[in-house]
């Protein structure tokens, strides 16, 4: 086990052994992080949340209260996971089948937002600085920057990495400017990159 000293565990929490923790983490009352788990500098986990063992966080992420993050899960840094939202590993569960040979991987790219209640339904990639709206059912991978929304999901709009509005049409071309940063976004063969 390794857990930097600037790190606070509150004392209610199960750390297993191997598990590795970076520096200025914070986990919270009664969470279980696995002992394969690995989470980088500066990340906050939120009461009641488990962390498998097969599970890589980057630094600066967010998790919030009641979140079960489990095998071949990343999420990378400045993610957010909004209270009891929901990832799965598995297609086709049965309780009688054993398929943990068969986990699917879900990549959450860096700075994205998964909202309250929403699931990630596994084998998806979630686009950078995309938006995933409170109680949506994600069933299909992402695109950078996309404001979603819906069971099951859609997309609805773009969204800025400060978290504006963005407004330009889902598809086709196009320049915004942020007010707050001044970051410019372009929007090119209906995807949308920062300049």
């Amino acid at each position: 086990m390794s857990i930097d000293p600037t790190t606070y565990i509150h004392p209610t929490a199960i750390i297993d052994n191997g598990a590795n923790i970076g520096a200025n983490c914070k986990v919270w009352h009664w969470s279980h992080v696995c002992g394969g788990a690995r989470i980088d500098n500066n990340t906050s986990i939120g009461q009641n949340v488990y962390i498998a063992n097969k599970v890589l966080i980057g630094k600066n992420v967010k998790i919030q209260n009641n979140v079960s993050v489990y095998d071949n899960v990343v999420l990378k840094d400045n993610v957010f996971c909004g209270p009891s939202m929901v990832f799965t590993n598995v297609i086709n569960p049965r309780s009688s089948i054993n398929r943990k040979s068969e986990y699917l991987d879900t990549i959450v790219e860096e700075g994205a937002t998964l909202g309250a209640n929403c699931t990630i339904v596994c084998g998806n990639k979630i686009g950078k600085y995309c938006f995933i709206g409170a109680g949506a059912v994600v069933t299909k991978s992402t695109k950078p920057f996309s404001l979603m929304v819906g069971i099951p999901v859609k997309q609805i709009g773009w969204i800025s990495e400060y978290g504006e509005r963005i407004n330009l049409p889902l598809e086709g071309n196009g320049e915004w400017t942020c007010k707050k940063t001044n970051t410019k976004y372009i929007l090119k063969n209906d995807l949308l990159i920062k300049n």
